[in-house]
C-alpha cells in the first residue's frame, strides 16, 4: 500500500475576490505554466538564458514582484498552492508589465521531483514557510533533510538558499538542517549578490510586536 505524503500546507482558499478570480482565468496561460510529470525547458518557458530564481511559497506576491522588478536580469519562478495568492500575484505581474515571473500552482515538492532538470537554478527564496508550531505537527514542516538533498540536486554550484523565518524554534531547525547537508555553506547575508528582501506588512506588525526575523543563506558549494 502506498502512503500519503506528509504535505507541508493544507489548502485553506479562503477569500478569493472576483479580480483574483479574473486573473487566474485571464492571466494564468500567459503567465502560468501547468504542473506536468515531465521536465520543462526554462530557456523556452522565459524566452531568454539568465539567472533563475525559485521562490517557494509567494504568497500574495508583493515580494515576488518587489524583487522582479529590482532585478531585471533575474527569471523568477513562483511556486504557490493557494488561488488567493496567485491571482494576487497575476494581477501585481501583469499591472507591472513585468516579462520575468513565471507560475506553477502546484506542491513545490512535485515540481521539484518533476519538473525541474538537474542543476537548472541559481538560487532559491523560501520566505516565511509555515512553521507549524504545534510540536505533533513539526513533520508537517517544508525543511527537512530530504527536501533540502532534493533541492541542492537542483541547484547549480555557487547558487543560493535564502530562508527567512520569525519562528526562532524553526530558525533553529533551519540552522541544523541546512548546516547538516554536506553541499552547502553557510554565508553572510551581504556575502551573497543576490538582493535586499523588502519587509512584508506582516513582518512589520511582527517587528512592532517584538519578534525577531532570522535570514539565513547558505550556498553550494
Amino acid at each position: 500500500m502506498q502512503h500519503r505524503p506528509v504535505r507541508s500546507f493544507i489548502l485553506r482558499q479562503g477569500r478569493l475576490s472576483g479580480a483574483q478570480r479574473r486573473a487566474c482565468e485571464t492571466l494564468l496561460p500567459k503567465f502560468g505554466i501547468l504542473f506536468s510529470s515531465g521536465l520543462i525547458n526554462l530557456d523556452q518557458v522565459f524566452g531568454r538564458q539568465a539567472p533563475r530564481i525559485l521562490e517557494i511559497g509567494s504568497g500574495m506576491g508583493n515580494t515576488t514582484v518587489h524583487i522582479a522588478q529590482s532585478q531585471p536580469q533575474n527569471d523568477y519562478l513562483a511556486v504557490e498552492v493557494h488561488t488567493p495568492g496567485v491571482g494576487s500575484l497575476l494581477r501585481q505581474v501583469e499591472a507591472s508589465g513585468l516579462t520575468n515571473v513565471r507560475i506553477i500552482q502546484h506542491d513545490a515538492v512535485e515540481v521539484l521531483q518533476h519538473m525541474l532538470p538537474v542543476s537548472s537554478i541559481d538560487g532559491v527564496h523560501i520566505f516565511f514557510p509555515d512553521p507549524w508550531p504545534k510540536v505533533r505537527h513539526h513533520k508537517r514542516r517544508l525543511i527537512k533533510p530530504d527536501f533540502i538533498a532534493l533541492l541542492c540536486s537542483r541547484l547549480r554550484s555557487g547558487g543560493y538558499i535564502h530562508v527567512a523565518t520569525d519562528w526562532e524554534n524553526y530558525a533553529q531547525q533551519i540552522l541544523d538542517v541546512l548546516g547538516s547537508e554536506p553541499q552547502l555553506v553557510m554565508r553572510a547575508t551581504e556575502s551573497v549578490a543576490c538582493h535586499t528582501r523588502p519587509l512584508t506588512r506582516f513582518e512589520q506588525r511582527g517587528l512592532r510586536l517584538g519578534y525577531t526575523v532570522r535570514d539565513m543563506i547558505f550556498c553550494k558549494k
